[in-house]
């Protein structure tokens, strides 16, 4: 690729579900791998990668751990989403067929998504780093008996063989990630369908969290997401991280959070950016 060429980086090894996603995103661009979270949002401070996409939850295992302590720090903003199906393969090295399989190696959650695979074949979990990884590992095992759960494009970047598609145990496993940036970039006031996410700490007082949270509802506004976590490791204070649909600048908006930073100690803006249109198709499929 030239040097002009721009890169987004994600953690994990090349063919991870987190490269897959950066090459559906950001098709044209070159995917860069990280061996942790803190390596991938480094890399965009450092100018080594435009951007980075940051998986924030999956809807059959939840949050993901240490974003929100991360992002905050990190003069980073979240200028996009992006929903990701999660479609398991299972792999093999060339000329293995599945009666030949005996152990399966993957990620511990991605093991936890394939039980009834795992049961119908008798095989012995070999829990890995990394599902891309665990493919890397099946191909210098060159083992008939040794398979891996890992992405179609892990398999295809390591040359080995997909012996079964979608042996995931749920067909709606889904994670969604953060688009994230050093530009602070939002879309223009006005714009229909934004989200707007942002991390707060109450103040320790009684109801606080209900006063916040009667700011948004007087003001409807509809809250997707609410996390809590505990702030700097006492057990005095707890911070949130939000996402809500609306812009930062509509007026509705502006009320609400002014309610939250009258109970509140701070809070961090961690981004304003389109909603990903995955949003409208799970809600208008559900109704």
């Amino acid at each position: 690729m030239s040097s002009s060429t721009k890169k987004v980086a994600f953690q994990g090894r090349p063919g991870a579900y987190s490269d897959l996603a950066c090459r559906q995103v950001r098709p044209d661009w070159e995917t860069i791998p990280c061996a942790s979270f803190q390596e991938t949002i480094l890399a965009v401070q450092e100018g080594r990668a435009d951007q980075a996409l940051l998986p924030c939850e999956n809807n059959l295992v939840g949050r993901v751990p240490d974003i929100h302590t991360l992002l905050p720090h990190s003069n980073l903003f979240i200028i996009g989403e992006h929903f990701q199906r999660i479609e398991h393969c299972l792999i093999g090295i060339p000329g293995a067929n599945i009666s030949d399989l005996k152990r399966l190696h993957t990620h511990p959650v991605a093991m936890g998504q394939v039980s009834r695979l795992i049961n119908e074949l008798h095989l012995q979990p070999v829990p890995e780093f990394d599902t891309a990884g665990a493919v890397e590992i099946t191909l210098k095992l060159n083992n008939k008996e040794d398979g891996a759960i890992a992405s179609s494009l892990a398999a295809e970047l390591n040359g080995l063989s997909i012996l079964r598609r979608n042996v995931e145990d749920e067909s709606y496993n889904t994670t969604r990630f953060y688009i994230v940036s050093r530009e602070h970039t939002i879309p223009a006031k006005g714009t229909e369908n934004v989200m707007t996410s942002f991390l707060f700490q109450v103040k320790n007082i009684p109801a606080a969290l209900y006063k916040v949270m009667g700011g948004f509802a007087t003001n409807n506004i509809n809250m997707t997401r609410l996390e809590s976590y505990m702030a700097d490791g006492y057990f005095l204070a707890t911070r949130f991280l939000v996402d809500i649909e609306g812009h930062i600048e509509d007026a509705a908006v502006q009320r609400a959070l002014a309610e939250l930073r009258f109970f509140s100690e701070d809070y961090i803006i961690l981004g304003c950016y389109p909603a990903s249109k995955f949003r409208k198709s799970v809600y208008s499929s559900s109704h």
